[in-house]
């Protein structure tokens, strides 16, 4: 048990040589997906100025969606494995939420530049928003190398159909909710 904790909490999030187990996997790229969607979510209506260009309501809502995530992943598989939730179940579903976190990291680098002026900060804002896209379209090569497929035009079609769809949930979700 303590050993399965220190893998939990010390080994890698993935790896080439360990991969993960499918229900692992699956929750994670169900995450990242997530959590890439909603930073979207979250970009897309911010009005960017010099002063304001995102980044805090990215962040909070990164934040917000891990935490929330993690809890609801936690109760839902006590109600699958018919008992209360250990440590190391609560671990895995955090460490299984963290693509959500990693969802901000990157748009929030970009905003950076919008605040320091090296971009202006619309441009930033759109190739943040662009950067989340191409992340969400791309999950499709990480399934496929998860699965042993070799890329090929499928993959990309694929890709270039997720993004699509995602585009068109988040056009939806800003639709209803702002």
């Amino acid at each position: 048990m303590e050993n399965d904790r220190h893998t939990l909490i010390h080994g890698p999030l993935f790896s080439r040589r360990i991969p993960l187990d499918p229900g692992n996997a699956a929750s994670r790229i169900s995450a990242y997906i997530y959590g890439n969607i909603l930073v979207l979510t979250a970009l897309v209506p911010v009005v960017t100025s010099d002063e304001h260009v995102g980044i805090l309501v990215v962040l909070g809502t990164t934040v917000s969606t891990f935490i929330a995530h993690s809890f609801a992943e936690t109760v839902g598989d006590s109600v699958r494995q018919r008992r209360a939730a250990t440590m190391s179940d609560r671990v895995r579903e955090l460490r299984n939420s963290v693509p959500i976190l990693s969802s901000a990291v990157l748009p929030c680098a970009i905003l950076v530049t919008g605040l320091l002026g090296w971009l202006e900060p619309r441009t930033a804002q759109i190739f943040a928003e662009v950067v989340v896209l191409v992340r969400i379209g791309g999950i499709v090569f990480v399934i496929g190398r998860l699965r042993g497929e070799d890329p090929g035009r499928a993959s990309v079609v694929v890709a270039v159909l997720l993004t699509l769809v995602a585009t068109t949930v988040v056009v939806l979700k800003i639709a209803l909710s702002h």
